[in-house]
């Protein structure tokens, strides 16, 4: 009997013990469903950008920065949807092909009042400047002998062949070739007709000039893509040897570059005017641009999928993280950036608000 009572005892110890164990699995089942429940519950959202592409490599980082932020704080898992391309094909994107996305970010924030106010926004923000540079390599031809004074000499010498994008799809190519404009105003010589008129279709009557919508080439002196970043991997290559570009994207692709004088790099808001005696007309949207300094422009459509959370991004964007993004990525930072229109409540606190 005695031993009986001990195994009886036995028995249930054992059972105990199991149910604990079983209790314990259950609980940390449970604790880990909750958990899974909790990850499961974030809600996801998509967010679309048509932008320049100057401005890929801080939106990459910008992005990665605010996909923790938002996971974080707002309750949001987010994915990008980025396309980059010229600023005028950006744009064109939404008011010809009624492409949907959520901001349309440009390398010239005058594409946005021009060509999607009022229809598509009724806000938009200036934020970033830049100016245009000649990057070249080692590899390039006459490295070592190019500067700031005889950069025009060394473009049209033989053999030598350079590029810069096409001035239809891209702010980067419509300022590159008033560039040379200015030049011919600043040194007094005829460095436009040298170089775009003679290699290109594109020309000029005085001081304003006429890209047709159809841009030929006369020579393979000239090569010109359809934005300004992918001429990149043509110098690296050593396809070409030099291309007209903004000065953060030489920097961030750790290209050779020279500066170019004041009057002429579109870079110094004191010299608006004098930058203004040079126009261009576009064949691809008849509009006329005036050389102007280089300011980046961006907007949330009025339409936008996730406009909510594409308010929030800006917000982000334009707050410190961002400007020590742009800081960290060779991009001047307007402080405060400037907005105009119908601006958002929620953005009021990180830019200046002018009437215009």
């Amino acid at each position: 009997m005695r031993k009986a009572g001990f195994l009886l005892i036995a028995v249930l110890l054992l059972s105990v013990v199991a149910v604990g164990c079983i209790g314990g699995s259950s609980s940390a089942s449970s604790s880990g469903a909750t958990t899974s429940s909790q990850s499961k519950a974030l809600k996801e959202e998509t967010l679309i950008i048509f932008h320049a592409g100057s401005l890929s490599v801080p939106l990459q980082q910008l992005e990665e920065e605010f996909s923790k932020y938002a996971e974080e704080n707002l309750g949001v898992k987010v994915k990008f949807q980025d396309e980059a391309s010229g600023s005028v094909m950006a744009v064109r994107k939404v008011t010809d092909l009624h492409k949907e996305t959520d901001i349309v970010a440009t390398a010239d924030y005058t594409l946005i009042p021009q060509m999607l106010v009022p229809n598509y926004t009724d806000f938009y923000v200036l934020f970033a400047t830049n100016q245009i540079v000649i990057a070249f390599t080692n590899k390039s031809k006459y490295a070592n002998e190019i500067n700031s004074t005889n950069w025009y000499e060394i473009l049209a010498k033989p053999g030598v062949r350079f590029g810069f994008s096409n001035p239809n799809d891209d702010p980067c190519g419509y300022r590159s070739v008033m560039v040379m404009k200015l030049a011919d105003l600043y040194y007094g010589k005829p460095i436009f007709e040298t170089l775009v008129e003679k290699n290109t279709n594109i020309y000029a009557n005085g001081t304003h000039i006429y890209a047709p919508k159809e841009i030929q080439l006369k020579s393979d002196k000239v090569v010109i893509r359809p934005k300004e970043t992918d001429l990149v991997g043509l110098v690296e290559s050593g396809a070409i040897d030099y291309f007209f570009i903004y000065k953060s994207v030489a920097e961030q692709h750790h290209l050779r570059y020279i500066t170019l004088p004041a009057q002429i790099n579109l870079a110094d808001f004191k010299l608006a005017d004098y930058y203004s005696q040079v126009e261009i007309t576009l064949g691809s949207t008849g509009k006329t641009i005036k050389a102007k300094p280089i300011v980046y422009g961006v907007t949330v459509l009025k339409n936008a999928p996730h406009r909510e959370l594409a308010l929030e991004f800006l917000k982000f964007w334009l707050g410190k993280e961002g400007r020590e993004i742009f800081k960290q990525n060779y991009q001047d930072f307007l402080n405060p950036p400037i907005a105009f229109g119908n601006v958002p409540p929620i953005i009021k606190n990180e830019v200046k608000v002018e009437k215009g």
